[in-house]
């Protein structure tokens, strides 16, 4: 099966591009947009409207593969690549990625993957977005090319030997962090509810007060709402290191406070992302380390997730080495490649870390397909709800994908009986 020709389509993604420096720096809100003057380069207002692009490739027997090119809500922040507009990158990849697809024999998923992945221009690599969109489009390819789903095919040519099942569905809030629970709730999410918590004054508390009070909130909801005492999801919130600045990186009074923490949310498990943020990667993984190894010494059961600074596939195997974290949080279009985020999920899993297969709320039905595929076929200890910050719209995305893998493999016996194959 040939690709003979690629087309490009501009989109919008599910939510926005937002200036996390200039929000951290307490910019406050004017509706759902943000006052004030934007910190980091690319932006010309503190929040902007997402923008995507849709790569298709045309496959010789008229199935149309594709993947849609995005990057996180946090862009230019955390060590991350800038602004990713799709004014500026069609061409980028008119000029420079088509004429190496187009009329090619699909091969395998890896070679092709890695071989984009790699790409340079000028001594730098594509922008990691350009490679996201890229690899999802030849994923799906290789899948028509065979008649299998992608996880299908990412099992095959991974060795992962998994058996498919439903991984566990972390839905987002957004800053609608109440009546968003009671949906979570409802649709019984099993990892929640993100929470968004990164402002001190406005959500945290300069003591942490605030938080504590919203943990226990949560706590009483689940117990309030659920219909099954079988329900019981992993509080999962992430504070974008405003832990960090609320206690002046005091260790002691850090790990005192997630040991509070824990004994508000009980009985449900407590994880906490991003707990601080010294802005570099080194410094980084040695703070979460020294917070990690102290509330091990404490008997404190909170659980850390690794986010900022932990980017690449390449960090994340540091952060796994060092025992940075309980929990990676492989931020999906950070990596580039999809391939990367398959080999990112297994190096976790193999290493006894947490594998969350994340992302954004800045990406599209189509990037949370693909993903979604990638989640089941190694076996991802847990999926991100995205796009969006409603909790419907991606729950419903993730889940309908899920579900729609399991069957088809389940009956793949069936599918060739019908097919004649």
């Amino acid at each position: 099966m040939k690709i003979v020709d690629v087309l490009l389509s501009a989109g919008r993604t599910g939510f926005f591009f937002d200036d996390q420096r200039a929000i951290k720096k307490g910019a406050p809100h004017d509706g759902f947009v943000y006052i004030g003057e934007p910190v980091t380069e690319g932006f010309k207002t503190i929040r902007m409207a997402g923008e995507s692009i849709s790569v298709m490739l045309i496959l010789e027997d008229g199935q149309v593969a594709y993947g849609d090119c995005a990057a996180v809500q946090y862009s230019g922040a955390g060590g991350r690549d800038p602004l990713f507009l799709a004014e500026e990158f069609i061409p980028v990849i008119e000029k420079y990625i088509s004429p190496k697809l187009i009329g090619r024999e699909i091969t395998t998923f890896k070679d092709m993957a890695e071989e984009i992945d790699s790409m340079e221009i000028d001594g730098k690599r594509l922008h990691t977005a350009i490679r996201y969109g890229v690899t999802q489009a030849i994923l799906d390819a290789v899948a028509k090319a065979k008649g299998l789903t992608m996880a299908e095919v990412i099992r095959e040519e991974y060795n992962t030997g998994v058996e498919f099942k439903k991984i566990p569905i972390f839905t987002q809030s957004g800053d609608d962090r109440y009546i968003n629970v009671d949906k979570m709730i409802l649709k019984g999410a099993d990892v929640l509810p993100h929470g968004l918590i990164n402002n001190v004054k406005e959500k945290l508390g300069e003591k942490g007060e605030l938080l504590m009070e919203y943990v226990a909130w949560l706590r009483d909801r689940i117990l309030k709402l659920r219909t099954t005492e079988v329900y019981n999801p992993v509080l999962h919130i992430d504070v974008y290191g405003t832990i960090g600045i609320a206690f002046n990186m005091d260790y002691e009074r850090m790990a005192n406070y997630l040991g509070e923490l824990e004994k508000v949310a009980h009985p449900f498990k407590l994880r906490i992302e991003g707990p601080m943020d010294v802005e570099n990667r080194e410094g980084q993984l040695e703070a979460l380390k020294k917070l990690r190894n102290l509330l091990k010494q404490k008997g404190i059961g909170v659980e850390i997730v690794a986010d900022e600074w932990c980017n690449t596939w390449e960090d994340i195997k540091l952060f796994v080495d060092e025992g940075a974290a309980d929990m990676i949080q492989i931020k999906t279009p950070d990596l580039g490649g999809i391939n990367n985020v398959a080999e990112a999920i297994l190096y976790c899993k193999k290493h006894g870390v947490g594998a969350y297969c994340g992302g954004t709320c800045n990406e599209t039905d189509r990037s949370a397909q693909v993903l979604t595929n990638i989640a089941i076929a190694c076996d991802a200890d847990q999926c991100l709800a995205k796009p969006g910050m409603g909790v419907d719209e991606g729950f419903m995305i993730v889940y309908n994908e899920m579900q729609r893998v399991l069957t088809l493999s389940k009956n793949r016996e069936r599918i060739n009986k019908a097919l004649n194959k």
